[in-house]
C-alpha cells in the first residue's frame, strides 16, 4: 500500500515522453544536471574560503600574541 511499482513509473514516464518529446527532456536533464554541478561548486568553494580564513584567523592570533609577549 502507498508504494510505487515499476510499472506505474514507466506509465509516467511514457506520458511525460509523449507530453513534451524527447528533445524536451533530454535538454531539461542536460540543464538540471549543469544546475546541479554548478551548486556543487559553489559549496566546495565557500567550504574552501572558510576553512582559508579560519587559518588565516588563527594565524593572525598567534601573531598578535607573540607581540603582546615581546611588548
Amino acid at each position: 500500500m502507498g508504494g510505487i511499482s515499476i510499472w506505474q513509473l514507466l506509465i509516467v514516464l511514457a506520458i511525460l515522453v509523449l507530453i513534451f518529446g524527447t528533445k524536451k527532456l533530454k535538454s531539461l536533464g542536460s540543464d538540471l544536471g549543469g544546475a546541479v554541478k554548478g551548486f556543487k561548486e559553489a559549496v566546495n568553494n565557500d567550504e574552501e574560503q572558510n576553512k582559508d580564513g579560519q587559518s588565516q584567523a588563527k594565524v593572525i592570533e598567534g601573531e598578535s600574541k607573540k607581540d603582546d609577549k615581546s611588548a
